[in-house]
């Protein structure tokens, strides 16, 4: 590791191969925590080269419990987080909403590091049961359309790092991991990311894979839709700008969309916006996430996809979907 800081240090890089066998080591214990500690520092003072982000993407998901969900064709919904915008969990909702709209969801998720309350957060503190039990998630899936991957679960390798990233408290390079390590490998996948730089990236790397992707970055900085401004919307085959026009509505001030301060207070946004009682920003925020979910797996357009989402949630069967998924927490 001496040699690797070094290296770092002086503003080299590292080769893909390099930067997987320290992510490795690191699982097997072989560094100390002022070590690690040291090695993610190094990444909050330089840009990570693509090269190395591959690097820890390929160690994570090698070392990671695979779950094997193909047959449901789900969708993940997942931010990188680190965007410092202390919005309420959008994608968490837009996950639930996508699923009342018929779409499988398996949704990727972790405890907040950089954020107040993460999506594993208030998930848990409403009652859901994290497990890796892969009878449990898939009558998850057959019940209530989405299963919940809590990310520890499934990357016990990172177990090492978890302390660590809990006290310095701030976005490391594991931010820019999480949405690419889902350990189902689903084949469909909504991603968003908290700077242009890591949209370019993302973009090369997805496009080497077989994942049907959408993934989008909001040009004032959120790492999802936010309706405050244009996001630009990387696919497939395609590179756009989208507007809030492009949902046929108005621009939101960032105010409309903020969270709770506590775990207690998001999960009270998190229920009143399922409850029905959201804000006409708050339900249109997530809904144009959902819709985006939406249209990656069925391909129809933003207009068809937004009403789908709109209906799931204002009729209440994303509600329906998040109280099964309950429900079934409590077996």
């Amino acid at each position: 590791m001496k040699h690797i800081l070094n290296r770092l240090i002086n503003q080299e890089s590292i080769s893909s191969e390099e930067a997987k066998q320290v992510l490795v080591n690191i699982s097997k214990g072989t560094y100390n925590q002022s070590q690690i500690a040291s090695f993610l520092t190094v990444y909050m003072m330089r840009s990570i080269t693509i090269e190395e982000l591959q690097g820890f993407r390929d160690a994570l998901l090698e070392l990671c419990l695979h779950v094997d969900l193909a047959e449901y064709n789900g969708i993940d919904l997942c931010g990188t987080g680190g965007d410092g915008k202390d919005t309420f969990n959008i994608s968490t909702l837009a996950s639930f909403v996508t699923a009342g709209a018929g779409i499988n969801v398996t949704k990727h998720g972790n405890y907040g590091v950089s954020s107040a309350c993460g999506s594993s957060n208030v998930m848990e503190y409403l009652g859901i049961r994290f497990t890796s039990d892969i009878d449990f998630l898939k009558r998850s899936l057959d019940e209530a359309g989405i299963c919940v991957l809590h990310a520890p679960l499934f990357h016990p390798a990172m177990k090492n790092v978890a302390p660590i990233r809990k006290d310095l408290a701030v976005k490391t390079f594991f931010n820019m991991l999480g949405p690419m390590v889902n350990p189902a490998f689903p084949k469909n996948q909504l991603v968003g990311v908290f700077n242009l730089e890591l949209l370019r990236m993302y973009s090369y790397l997805y496009q080497n894979t077989d994942i049907n992707y959408t993934i989008l970055h909001a040009l004032d900085g959120y790492d999802e839709i936010s309706l405050t401004g244009p996001t630009k919307v990387i696919r497939n085959t395609t590179e756009t700008m989208i507007s809030p026009e492009f949902f046929g509505l108005n621009t939101l001030n960032q105010s409309e969309i903020y969270g709770g301060d506590s775990v207690a207070s998001s999960a009270n946004i998190f229920t009143q916006i399922l409850d029905g009682q959201g804000s006409e920003a708050q339900n249109n925020v997530v809904c144009a996430n959902a819709a985006m979910a939406i249209a990656t797996v069925t391909k129809k357009s933003a207009e068809d996809s937004f009403g789908m989402a709109k209906d799931a949630l204002l009729s209440g069967k994303a509600k329906e979907k998040f109280e099964r998924l309950v429900e079934i927490s409590k077996v």
